[in-house]
């Protein structure tokens, strides 16, 4: 008896901070300056942000640092009057800083956005956070109104409920109008990979400084960036079938490994 063939893979999902651009570090120092700007005696060290990076959402990881510090809020009320204060000057110094900061995508991401529309794939990003910050990014490193390249481009202004919650990656395949043995999502935190995986997607994790510690269990690979001509990824765990760098084929490999894994009740790519 043929074994069944895999699902054709039709679209890929990415990340956006972490995943698309290197951006964790340009955050933290717009953090920093909020508080500043506010008077308030808080500097969040890289080994701090560090761990508060296992709290998704700008807005989510002030409100639960300022909950455990007891920072000028006598009341539920007034945590989150200055909560939403923080975080919208906040989010305006990061895209400023942003605008001003010759923002590069990491290695491979470009490469793959190219080849993936040659294939005809669809193309998506589901995103903890905002609309502007994301339309900020793209226009900061692919040009003015790269947000086309986008069939679904889905942010914490459509969808609430942040990462690990699938929340944001079911509306993105709602867009798409794709089902998830068909995708594959591009993450680099523990929390994106727990959603993507709730979501039932394929996942290949591309680390960083703040990450490169995460437990990534489920996902299908796990490199240090996704590689270009001369500069390989490096495997952290999972198999990458002899690849250097990701690509169509690779993540067409991956998905079908994935459904066979599927089909034999595995639930787990790596230790």
């Amino acid at each position: 008896m043929l074994a069944p063939s895999a699902p054709d893979l039709r679209a890929i999902l990415f990340d956006m901070d972490g995943t698309l651009a290197d951006t964790e570090e340009l955050h933290r120092q717009s953090f920093n300056r909020a508080f500043a700007e506010f008077h308030l005696d808080i500097e969040w060290s890289r080994a701090e942000y560090h761990d508060l990076l296992s709290i998704s959402g700008g807005r989510e990881r002030i409100r639960r640092y300022l909950q455990h510090r007891r920072i000028e809020a006598d009341d539920a009320a007034a945590l989150l009057r200055l909560t939403g204060s923080l975080h919208q000057r906040k989010s305006a110094l990061y895209r400023e800083m942003l605008r001003h900061s010759h923002m590069t995508l990491r290695p491979g991401i470009r490469r793959l956005i190219d080849e993936a529309r040659g294939c005809e794939l669809r193309l998506g990003i589901a995103t903890s956070s905002s609309r502007q910050n994301v339309e900020t990014l793209l226009a900061a490193t692919l040009g003015k109104g790269a947000t086309a390249l986008f069939q679904a481009v889905v942010t914490s202004d459509e969808v609430e409920e942040k990462k690990p919650s699938p929340a944001v990656y079911l509306h993105a395949l709602s867009q798409l109008g794709e089902t998830p043995p068909h995708c594959v999502a591009i993450e680099d935190t523990r929390n994106g990979n727990l959603s993507a995986r709730a979501a039932g997607l394929t996942t290949v994790i591309t680390t960083h400084a703040f990450t490169v510690d995460n437990d990534f269990a489920g996902a299908a690979l796990v490199l240090d960036q996704l590689g270009e001509s001369g500069r390989p990824f490096r495997v952290i765990a999972g198999d990458a079938h002899g690849a250097t760098r990701v690509d169509v084929p690779l993540l067409r490999r991956l998905l079908a490994a994935s459904q066979n894994w599927a089909r034999n009740g595995a639930t787990a790519r790596y230790p």
